[in-house]
């Protein structure tokens, strides 16, 4: 016979408090995060990058040069020499016990990645929203033991992680799935799941109080389906396969001169950020080089411009986002990534002659 015996209501009780209590704090911690986020998009676009493109070109062209001085010292000074990564540190945290991430730390990268993009540094914010939820969801995790006892201890790690996603780009499923995936672990998602989602829920509202619900990117119409686009569609992802894997070698060979000396570092990336900046003026009379690449996806959109001087355009962002990650600047490499298979999709829809190309920009 089968002795064992249900638990009953009492034993069950503290179970269920507690349990209460982590969905509390998930959501918390994505309201916390969500605001964290909402401020540091405040500074870097509004405070600071929308006054560098209010500058003389001579002084646009040096600013993101100036970012870099001031992110190494804040890193040194502050972070005890903290390296430049952010969304990595999260991985990091997940994967090895023990591996802490500490406020004076997050301090130091905080500063250094609001002086790489407020400056005009060609990398993302979501880098640094996901190292801000991360952080703030460990260390309020460490602070309540009692709360966590038998559950996971990376619960708030990830669910800080998936609400800074969500706040950043607005999107609370895409915070939830982004913190739950990426670690590539499959039993992940049962039992972390709620306050994942929770927090995503949370970072996103709170978020959206600061900043509305407006798109990050504009796409209107809505195009009848055609053979050729669903073909397009196929070479765009082709294609774009093989640019990401020449992007992410781009992206190693820059994170190891990332690890030299400043001087070093600077003697390389400076010259270069400052040509590609140039050839972007020659080539659209804007500058485009500077800041995440939202306005390169709306240039690339409003049409008129050559395929060539489109790839141009994805070369030219493609060595200023590594020129930057060189320097040991401080800031995300996914929303290039997407500029850069918007300007490839833009390319594709003119090339098999879609009646929307900014269709593939999306796609």
């Amino acid at each position: 016979m089968n002795d064992q015996r249900v638990p009953s209501i009492d034993a069950l009780r503290p179970i269920l408090k507690r349990s209460r209590e982590v969905v509390l704090l998930a959501a918390l911690t994505g309201v916390v995060t969500g605001y964290v986020v909402a401020v540091f998009d405040w500074l870097v676009v509004d405070q600071f990058f929308d006054r560098v493109l209010s500058m003389p070109l001579w002084a646009q062209a040096i600013m993101p040069i100036i970012g870099l001085i001031i992110a190494a010292f804040a890193r040194f000074v502050i972070g005890s020499g903290a390296s430049p990564a952010t969304a990595d540190e999260y991985l990091h945290a997940f994967h090895e016990t023990g591996y802490r991430l500490t406020g004076r730390v997050a301090i130091s990268r905080g500063i250094a990645a609001l002086a790489t993009l407020g400056t005009g540094g060609a990398m993302g914010l979501e880098g640094p929203s996901i190292y801000f939820g991360s952080a703030s969801g460990s260390v309020l995790q460490r602070r309540l033991p009692r709360v966590f006892k038998g559950s996971d201890h990376r619960t708030l790690l990830v669910a800080g992680a998936a609400a800074g996603v969500a706040a950043i780009f607005k999107t609370p499923a895409t915070g939830a799935v982004f913190a739950l995936e990426v670690p590539y672990r499959d039993d992940l998602a049962r039992r972390m799941l709620l306050p994942a989602l929770v927090a995503s829920a949370s970072g996103y509202l709170a978020f959206a109080s600061v900043h509305g619900v407006s798109p990050l990117i504009r796409v209107a119409g809505s195009p009848d389906f055609v053979f050729r686009d669903l073909a397009g569609a196929v070479l765009v992802g082709l294609v774009a396969g093989i640019g990401a894997k020449l992007f992410a070698w781009l992206i190693l060979k820059a994170k190891k001169w990332a690890d030299r000396p400043i001087t070093m570092r600077l003697a390389v990336a400076a010259p270069t950020i400052v040509a590609m900046f140039v050839l972007g003026r020659i080539l659209t009379g804007e500058s485009l080089m500077l800041g995440s690449g939202y306005a390169v996806v709306q240039w690339s959109g409003e049409g008129g411009h050559a395929e060539w001087l489109l790839l141009a355009i994805l070369v030219a962002r493609s060595v200023t986002t590594a020129s930057v990650l060189a320097g040991a600047g401080t800031g995300g490499l996914f929303i290039p990534l997407v500029v850069n298979g918007a300007l490839l999709g833009r390319v594709i829809g003119d090339l098999v002659n879609t009646p929307d190309p900014g269709l593939f920009t999306v796609v």
